[in-house]
């Protein structure tokens, strides 16, 4: 028998429908309250810092636009992005950029940090989830066939685990839901402990 989860609606400070259907797998309904903030990485900025910083900066902007009817709820905010050898991989910025970073990917094993940030009663606690992903060797003619599909935009190094990338993916080491955008063991444990306090 599965144990039910302590909290069922959170607010969710993210657009991302990936996480919103998460979430439900585990039963926890939301409302969508999306940020928008700098993600410039400041100078000299690791990986993890990079990414607890971000999550920990849309958790205080949605906090500060919610509505007086919702503060009674636990607001969760989440960033994720692709790491090679310390160097952080974004979201592509066009068909080009993709490229070069599934070519950098390919026969590599890269890190899939997912920082989560839970704001509850003007506190904010932020978990960092790594998992370790190792990809095949792609060839040109694939990676252009998987660019056409534009499955790789808006993605975290360019590509989707949970979509036709999956078929290059050797081996994972950690949270598969992670490196889907929100580490669900978690993400659920840190809600229900900052709604007890």
């Amino acid at each position: 028998m599965v144990k039910q989860n302590h909290i069922q609606m959170i607010i969710l400070a993210s657009r991302s429908p990936r996480r919103v259907e998460l979430l439900k797998q585990v039963g926890i309904d939301c409302i969508a309250l999306p940020t928008d903030i700098d993600e410039t990485s400041l100078a000299n900025e690791l990986p993890e810092s990079y990414v607890k910083r971000l999550a920990h900066e849309k958790a205080l902007a949605a906090s500060k636009v919610l509505k007086s009817d919702y503060t009674y709820l636990p607001l969760l905010a989440a960033d994720t992005i692709v790491a090679l050898n310390g160097e952080i991989l974004g979201k592509p910025a066009s068909d080009e950029d993709a490229f070069k970073v599934l070519k950098k990917l390919s026969a590599s094993t890269h890190d899939v940090h997912t920082a989560i940030a839970v704001s509850y009663r003007k506190k904010i606690k932020v978990l960092l989830s790594t998992t370790q992903v190792e990809m095949m060797p792609l060839s040109d003619a694939a990676i252009n066939a998987y660019i056409a599909t534009g499955e790789h935009r808006d993605k975290s190094g360019s590509y989707a685990i949970q979509g036709k990338a999956s078929a290059w993916i050797k081996r994972i080491e950690g949270s598969y839901s992670g490196v889907m955008g929100l580490p669900l063991y978690e993400s659920v444990k840190l809600i229900n402990e900052m709604s007890r306090k």
